[in-house]
């Protein structure tokens, strides 16, 4: 019996011993969990769109055409950031009297590839129609615009000049002017906003993907810079827009925000975004931006890349790449999907693709589309010329100084 007893509580003692120690476990595990870095969700601007209240009354009553595609949601308006609402979905929600859409780039839902023709058609949501500003026309006619009192523009810009949703803003100011239809625009922040950058359009290479004289990364959110294409009187025959800016809140320059959802076919990430200024004139090169892969913009290289480590082989996406350049061949190039960018327009990645490739002089395409990009021929020159990036850059600095004292007027926020 003593036996028993003594067995029982050494038993129980054991027991005792495993169940502290198992508690000191849990209770350090538990300090080391409190004691890790907790990340707050992230808190977005509220953007034009969701400021209901600022704009319906002008609304009211009005026959309204709305310019936008699949980023123009509005999260806070709905209350559910995992369900947002199109702003067009909204409007109807608030009976405003929405009679036509109008498309950039892309198109009204986003399916088409860069580049490629948008055609009018219906929205299979609500039956109305769609006109392209990608197809047969990139200005609204006044034909579009007849019977309309106000027209809405809401698109997701990325800050940067070849971007081609500031061109579409540019003539939808000046159809409006032109039929003296007021425009609103709907402020929203893009990954650039902070930041201006890299070289200046010249008047010489204007087109659609650069149509004012302002650096690659002008630094300005989409409403800002309309009012500066109505303050310098950008448009047509200086006309000057009918134009309301509906601002945000709770945004500051200084913040960068990645849009929540993506604004065009191949910007589907935040490395995409944050690199897009600096690889997108590689589209004017004998360089593959990743088109035709899972990552675009997010890997560079070219068949004939000296440097063998990295490699890729577009193939055709539906939708999003039809026809990707160098189809079918392995790209020898440079893997940016870890790298952390330092700069808004970085030239280390495109000097280190010119200086890894065995013909300079076919590194560039004879249809001059880098030349477009860049802004002027100056920068191929000085790449050509194997000026230093710091000889590169210092070039730019007097333009840029001038820009900013003008960018510095139309700011809306701190």
């Amino acid at each position: 019996m003593f036996r028993y007893i003594h067995n029982m509580t050494a038993l129980r003692q054991r027991q005792h011993n495993i169940l502290a120690r198992h508690c000191l476990w849990v209770g350090l595990l538990l300090l080391c969990l409190l004691s890790l870095p907790v990340k707050a969700q992230e808190v977005y601007p509220i953007v034009g769109a969701e400021r209901t209240a600022l704009y319906l009354p002008l609304l009211h009553g009005k026959k309204v055409g709305l310019v936008a595609n699949q980023a123009s949601l509005c999260y806070h308006e709905n209350g559910d950031s995992i369900a947002p609402l199109h702003l067009l979905d909204m409007l109807l929600r608030h009976d405003v009297q929405v009679l036509r859409l109008f498309s950039p780039e892309h198109g009204f839902r986003g399916q088409a590839e860069a580049g490629g023709k948008v055609d009018d058609s219906k929205d299979a949501a609500t039956g109305l129609p769609i006109y392209s500003l990608y197809g047969k026309n990139r200005k609204p006619t006044a034909a579009q615009l007849q019977g309309l009192d106000v027209v809405l523009f809401d698109l997701q810009d990325m800050g940067v000049r070849f971007y081609t949703y500031i061109s579409t803003l540019h003539y939808v100011m000046e159809a409006c002017a032109e039929q003296g239809i007021p425009l609103i625009v709907m402020d929203r922040y893009n990954p650039h906003t902070g930041y201006v950058d890299g070289p200046m359009l010249d008047s010489s290479e204007r087109s659609f993907v650069g149509m004012h004289p302002v650096p690659v990364c002008y630094g300005m959110t989409i409403g800002e810079y309309a009012l500066m294409i109505n303050g310098e009187r950008w448009l047509r025959d200086s006309l000057c827009c009918a134009l309301t800016v509906i601002p945000m809140a709770g945004f500051e320059h200084a913040s960068s925000y990645i849009p929540r959802i993506a604004p065009s076919p191949n910007l589907t990430t935040r490395q995409a975004m944050l690199l897009y200024p600096s690889l997108c004139l590689f589209e004017g090169t004998q360089v593959s931006v990743g088109r035709g892969t899972a990552t675009p913009f997010e890997v560079i290289g070219a068949p004939g890349y000296r440097h063998k480590a990295f490699s890729f082989t577009p193939q055709p996406i539906p939708g999003v790449s039809d026809n990707p350049p160098f189809k079918g061949k392995r790209c020898y190039g440079i893997d940016l999907r870890r790298v952390t960018p330092q700069k808004a327009f970085d030239l280390s990645y495109l000097m280190q693709m010119y200086e890894g490739m065995p013909n300079g002089s076919e590194f560039f395409l004879k249809n001059g589309f880098f030349d477009r990009l860049a802004g002027s021929d100056h920068l191929r020159r000085q790449l050509q010329q194997g000026a230093a990036q710091e000889e590169i850059r210092a070039s730019w600095q007097p333009a840029l100084n001038a820009f900013k004292q003008i960018r510095k007027k139309y700011l809306l926020y701190p």
